[in-house]
């Protein structure tokens, strides 16, 4: 499904875009071993070189004898300066963008357009989460075993997007070590990590792309000056190659040989730096997933495949609506079943415990219950959209003398359905309480576990396990929280499992939300944008992944909310379009929601593009040249270059069949989606092929990068087209696959083509940045392959 790569080109300089295209190059192979010879000679092995700045950079102990870990100070020396460089680039890059209205470089409009920047491109939220983690991103720990593993102990989760594999990639290339001799656990909850144990907001290759190279820059120096001690060589002759040290004479010694050495230095002979780009061998080559084989064989362990002693089978009798509650309950056929353990009751439902899940979902079948209807049993779709159409502040600009458009959008809740369903063992006992699941925001889930116990935070274990997709999903902990009750009620350890039917209807979901814009314009200009999204108010209770940010979610400041902070620093529009406004106003419903993959930009930015090819026409242009008029971006022109390039845009279709274009720029990255769509039955689209650009700075892993931009294809072409969860009477309707229609393999095109830009600068985030424009890209081209400007998404609902 991805287009093969482009060969690169030749000489030392900077990579070259091949003829008629800007994919990924592939990378000159290079040297397997590289040199640590500081700048300016070396010294003595004996003599090792103890600067102020290399005390300050790494802090290094010694964890058991035969075992180097060290964890990285990059905080004073290395990640801040590195942060607020780029800090300071993305202010100076904003402020040309308002300086002009235009960006510089090749292909840039030659008449100057009026627009403003918004506040991401000043700063955007995950260089705010950097910057906040900045205090403890040091406290990665990095372990060489005396078996000669590399461990890098990740206070992240893997939930399929790879970063397992990109974080070995970076570990490997620093410490020049083979890739199968790193591994990456998942670290447990770890409340000293403040801010910096959050999986989400793309941001983790962002915020672990400077630790760990210096937490592994650190331990190869170690290594290094450790062998020239042995050897009484000087440590700058040395090189590292296939996790040893290697030396002029053909001596060698691998790094678990090494290790206790290591350990007990005070400071490294050589330097202790990242590599330059040009020596690198690993980063930006295209790499399998590490977990690949372990996966497809099954030997990779989910949360339900744990053998914890004594978890017994566990599922929940829920409430006919959303936060029903329990009126009366008769468990007396249930209790006599089969293997039925215990039938208890909690918030949430009634608990029914057994030897086999076939058995406790027997059982809880056989339960005789009644329930309170919940807060909004009154509420279905048509009351909701009522509601969000109410909520929208009015327009500043009142279309007196001026030209304009008005569009409305409408976009349907969303369930995240990961594949694997919430799952979560619990062992409560009087003092102390251990957990494994999923989690993306382990800390404030223990610290919120701990409280419901009435337990200290230290007294609860929390452990990380992989999870099979998440799509935000798992930055809630609802399953484990309700585990841990139900293990509290039966007095033993619990394995409870959600039910597909469970999450679907009892789970959280993408807010529903409704979208009103005016654009204004006159003389070729547009003058004014104004953007109002209503949306029901999406559930920021985790916080940024403590307790003190989850709490303050719920406060406002000034009358701004976090999650209204939360919408700007992620809000933005990219074009010049005169002076641009965007207002959130949330609908306070006890409808469960949270973060969908891209958050707020999968409908906002989805309804801008929407309008952007509406106002192409209203001028009468292009809508790739319309776009790339106003791009305030250098970078983002070249994606769009690339895409319509390579996508053949505006070459002659059949009836009912058209193409559609839509871009988007975040997290540090920007990408365009060029889709083909056949919908010449119009209940029945299809999207036939889809041309994909990128630009994120440094890719570590190419592969990993093509696959986030497919799945977020399927994602753009399954809410676009056809999934969605309907509310009827308080209840989701949707209960399974069967009914939430996501696409399926038949509705997968059957040419997906990826390019991917030069690197350029920094990780960008890559794992929600391709939503909001494959949303776009396909309901562009299924108003153009119908005639038709639909409004209401998915369009068959």
């Amino acid at each position: 499904m991805h287009a093969p790569r482009a060969p690169s080109g030749t000489g030392t300089g900077p990579p070259r875009l091949p003829p008629g295209g800007s994919r990924h190059p592939a990378r000159r192979a290079l040297p397997i071993s590289t040199s640590t010879a500081p700048p300016g000679g070396t010294g003595p092995a004996a003599e090792p070189r103890a600067t102020a700045t290399a005390r300050r950079r790494f802090l290094t102990y010694l964890l058991a004898a035969p075992t180097l870990t060290v964890a990285a100070r990059a905080a004073l020396d290395a990640a801040a300066p590195a942060a607020a460089a780029r800090a300071a680039e993305a202010t100076g890059a904003g402020e040309a963008a308002g300086g002009s209205g235009t960006a510089g470089g090749s292909g840039a409009p030659a008449s100057p357009l009026l627009g403003l920047p918004g506040i991401p491109d000043i700063v955007d939220l995950g260089q705010a989460l950097q910057v906040a983690g900045l205090p403890t991103a040091h406290l990665l720990v990095l372990e060489i075993t005396a078996a000669g593993r590399a461990v890098l102990h990740l206070p992240r989760l893997e939930v399929g997007q790879g970063l397992t594999t990109t974080v070995a990639m970076m570990v490997a290339e620093e410490l020049d070590a083979r890739l199968t001799d790193v591994d990456v656990p998942l670290s447990d909850s770890r409340p000293d990590l403040l801010f910096n144990q959050l999986t989400g907001a793309s941001n983790s290759v962002r915020t672990l792309y400077d630790p760990v190279r210096a937490v592994a820059a650190a331990a190869r120096a170690r290594l290094v000056t450790a062998a020239a001690l042995r050897w009484s060589l000087p440590a700058g002759t040395l090189r590292t190659a296939d996790s040893a040290v290697l030396a002029p004479d053909g001596r060698r010694a691998g790094y678990g040989e090494l290790a206790a050495a290591a350990a007990a230095l005070g400071a490294p002979a050589v330097p202790a730096n990242p590599k330059p780009d040009g020596q690198r061998r690993v980063i930006g080559r295209p790499t399998g997933r590490i977990d690949a084989r372990d996966i497809v064989t099954g030997r990779a362990r989910y949360t339900g495949d744990l053998a914890v002693p004594g978890a017994v089978p566990t599922v929940v009798a829920r409430p006919t609506t959303i936060n029903g509650t329990l009126a009366t309950l008769d468990a007396s056929a249930a209790r006599a079943m089969p293997g039925v353990l215990a039938v208890v009751t909690v918030p949430s439902g009634v608990a029914v415990l057994a030897e086999t899940f076939d058995q406790a979902l027997r059982a809880r079948d056989a339960l005789r219950t009644s329930w309170h209807p919940g807060p909004v049993a009154a509420l279905s779709d048509a009351d909701i959209r009522r509601q969000l159409r109410a909520a929208h502040a009015p327009f500043l600009v009142p279309p007196l003398l001026t030209q304009y458009v008005d569009g409305e959008f409408d976009f349907a809740f969303v369930n995240h359905a990961p594949m694997e369903v919430l799952t979560a063992i619990a062992d409560v006992r009087p003092h102390r309480a251990e957990l494994w699941f999923a989690a993306q925001t382990p800390v404030v889930a223990q610290q919120t576990i701990a409280a419901e116990l009435g337990l200290p935070q230290d007294a609860v274990t929390v452990h990380v396990v992989r999870g099979g997709g998440s799509f935000g999903r798992r930055l809630f902990y609802d399953a484990a929280l309700e585990a841990a009750q139900i293990s509290r009620a039966a007095g033993r350890p619990v394995k409870l499992m959600w039910t597909r039917n469970d999450d679907m209807r009892h789970g959280r979901m993408r807010p529903a939300t409704h979208h009103r814009i005016r654009a204004t314009y006159g003389l070729g200009q547009v003058l004014s944008y104004e953007h109002r999204a209503a949306t029901v108010r999406t559930d920021f209770g985790h916080g940024l992944g403590e307790a003190l940010t989850a709490a303050g979610f719920q406060l406002q400041v000034a009358g701004l909310s976090v999650a209204q902070a939360f919408f700007l620093l992620s809000q933005n529009n990219p074009y010049d379009v005169g002076i641009p406004t965007q207002v959130l106003s949330e609908v306070p419903l006890a409808i469960p929601t949270g973060s969908w993959r891209s958050v707020y930009s999968g409908t906002v930015r989805v309804a801008d593009e929407i309008m952007t090819d509406e106002l192409a026409r209203r001028f009468g242009e292009d809508p790739v040249a319309f776009r790339r008029a106003r791009l305030r971006d250098t970078a983002g022109r070249a994606v769009l270059d690339t895409v319509a390039r390579a996508g053949r845009w505006g070459r002659a279709m059949p009836p009912g069949r058209a193409q559609g274009i839509g871009y988007h720029a975040e997290n540090g990255g920007r990408t365009a989606y060029l889709v083909e769509l056949d919908a010449s039955e119009p209940t029945r689209p299809r999207v036939t092929r889809a041309v994909i650009a990128a630009d994120l700075g440094t890719v570590i892993n190419p592969t990993g990068l093509e696959a986030q931009l497919t799945g977020a294809l399927i994602d753009g072409i399954s809410v676009i087209l056809q999934a969605g969860n309907h509310i009827d009477h308080g209840a989701v309707r949707e209960g399974s696959y069967g009914d939430f229609h996501y696409a399926r393999q038949k509705h997968s095109p059957p040419v997906v083509e990826i390019h991917l830009l030069p690197p350029s600068g920094p990780p960008g985030g890559a794992g929600e940045l391709g939503v909001p424009a494959a949303s776009a890209a396909v309901a562009n081209a299924y108003a153009r392959a119908t005639g038709t400007a639909p409004r209401s998404f998915p369009v068959n609902f």
